[in-house]
């Protein structure tokens, strides 16, 4: 399998490959848009990966140079591999690429979250080096009153995950 940069012919199945395997009723924020993900492909020091099997998408990685507000620190954003192709090392492979060109490109450190049951991705990035050095908690309030159990259509949930997902981009 080779690794090679993310390019616009890979964004599709980037973004197919992140929601099939991304829960985003655990964590709203690990939902992707073309653009968020498209807006990597500009970015100087690109540390976003994909790893082909021929011409099929096995993994990807997104990495950026710049956490919160500290330009030194790399942050791994989002991480992907297919299932047919977990247990082959190539997430452990995806991770180390990213952090060596984010080394390169300056960072000291890189920082990447874990939503608190995914402890498959927890031990890889403990293989990786990662350590955990802060516990943040996602609280949630309802705003609106639970769909009636007569069958009645529910608020539109696709319309505030997309409004989640462009205030989680303002924020970076």
């Amino acid at each position: 399998m080779a690794l090679r940069p993310l390019g616009f012919e890979h964004l599709a199945a980037v973004l197919d490959l992140g929601h099939r395997v991304y829960d985003t009723d655990a964590m709203p924020y690990t939902g992707w848009s073309l653009t968020a993900v498209a807006g990597h492909l500009d970015a100087p020091n690109s540390a976003c990966l994909v790893t082909l099997d021929g011409d099929r998408v096995a993994g990807f990685v997104l990495g950026s140079l710049s956490f919160e507000q500290r330009a030194d620190w790399g942050y791994l954003e989002w991480i992907a591999v297919d299932p047919d192709y977990q247990g082959r090392k190539v997430a452990s492979r995806l991770v180390q690429e990213c952090c060596a060109r984010l080394a390169e490109a300056g960072a000291v450190c890189v920082v990447t979250d874990v939503e608190r049951r995914n402890t498959a991705s927890a031990e890889l990035m403990r293989r990786n080096g990662f350590t955990e050095r802060a516990t943040v908690s996602l609280f949630v309030r309802p705003l609106a009153e639970p769909a009636p159990a007569d069958g009645a259509t529910a608020r539109d949930t696709a319309a505030s995950r997309r409004h989640f997902t462009r205030a989680a981009e303002r924020i970076r």
